[in-house]
């Protein structure tokens, strides 16, 4: 198993935050295409409820497969590390529900823009758990709200509430799980929490699937054929990639940063939803989206938040030694 090391000191921290951002941008270019595929498998008559279980079950295979041929050892995981994954995995798992039912309800571009506020339910949880988010990342979740009221603002449709409900429950279960993830990959390699992490968003999954009695509802001239699934196994390679190279970003450089860092799926979705769905944008749009791309920029000045206090975290019973927590969220390489 990939053992933890302390960071070496040569290596300028600047040089991990990149580390870190690079994954943590890939991810979220990956995660851009998720609204897209997922709206074009239920637009090809493929309940959403059916689309995110085979999703899911996919992508944890995709996963398996790569552990068992590369490094074996990444299946072992302690008990605590496993209960986190448990928590981590359902969260998700319910949030992936409400997602694809809010994409069958409004619009993929839309539903990205709701999606995006969970940058904030990070910080509600970061605060609850003892940080103070720097003034950076303060400024750049009001760049991010700012930007989201002009997105939203802009839609000249009316707007379905129970989509943005839905919408806004995967987010917030998307962003509280972020910091149970860091919290445990301070002491495991990426791998092993991805794999563990979807295998149980899978078991919260697997029951609804399972419960459906019509998932697939294709006209008879698509019945035979295998283009209406195709999103659906894109879906799945996209989410076991994104899910590998975001907790890669998580470790580097920290749940809080990672999770701004994301709003990069949105200029992703934007774009691919003008030109496969045909869903436009206008000028108010884009002045949002610019709003968002400068909090892109100011990751360059972010830094660690700091504790208020040295209280024992919320999370501290995912430690798998006993010890004294550190005062930062650290850099791992």
């Amino acid at each position: 198993m990939l053992e933890k090391t302390a960071a070496p000191l040569k290596i300028h921290t600047y040089t991990l935050t990149f580390r870190g951002t690079f994954p943590a941008v890939l991810s979220a270019i990956l995660l851009g295409f998720t609204p897209i595929f997922g709206k074009l498998a239920i637009q090809n008559g493929i309940s959403p409820l059916f689309v995110v279980t085979i999703r899911t079950t996919l992508a944890t295979l995709f996963m398996a497969i790569t552990l068992l041929f590369t490094n074996r050892a990444n299946f072992y995981i302690y008990p605590a590390g496993l209960m986190a994954c448990a928590l981590a995995g359902m969260l998700n798992g319910i949030g992936s529900l409400f997602y694809y039912l809010a994409l069958s309800i409004i619009n993929a571009n839309l539903g990205q823009l709701i999606f995006l506020t969970y940058p904030v339910f990070v910080t509600i949880w970061m605060a609850f758990d003892h940080y103070k988010p720097s003034p950076v990342s303060l400024i750049r979740l009001s760049l991010i709200v700012v930007g989201i009221v002009l997105l939203i603002n802009g839609f000249h449709t009316p707007l379905h509430l129970k989509g943005i409900l839905f919408m806004l429950i995967a987010a917030a279960c998307y962003g509280f799980h972020l910091p149970i993830n860091q919290r445990v990959l301070y002491e495991m390699p990426a791998p092993t929490v991805t794999f563990y992490t979807l295998l149980f968003m899978s078991l919260a999954v697997l029951p609804s699937g399972l419960l459906i009695r019509q998932p697939l509802q294709l006209s008879p001239e698509k019945s035979l054929e295998l283009l209406p699934l195709f999103p659906v196994l894109a879906l799945a390679w996209v989410t076991f990639l994104s899910r590998l190279t975001l907790f890669l970003g998580v470790k580097r450089i920290g749940g809080l940063q990672t999770a701004l860092l994301g709003v990069t799926e949105l200029l992703v979705t934007l774009t691919l939803a003008k030109l496969w769905l045909s869903e436009s944008f206008n000028i108010l749009q884009w002045i949002g989206a610019m709003s968002i791309f400068l909090s892109l920029i100011l990751i360059a000045l972010e830094k660690p938040p700091q504790r208020r206090a040295a209280k024992p975290t919320l999370l501290h019973w995912l430690q798998h030694y006993p010890s004294k927590e550190p005062p930062n969220p650290p850099l791992l390489d």
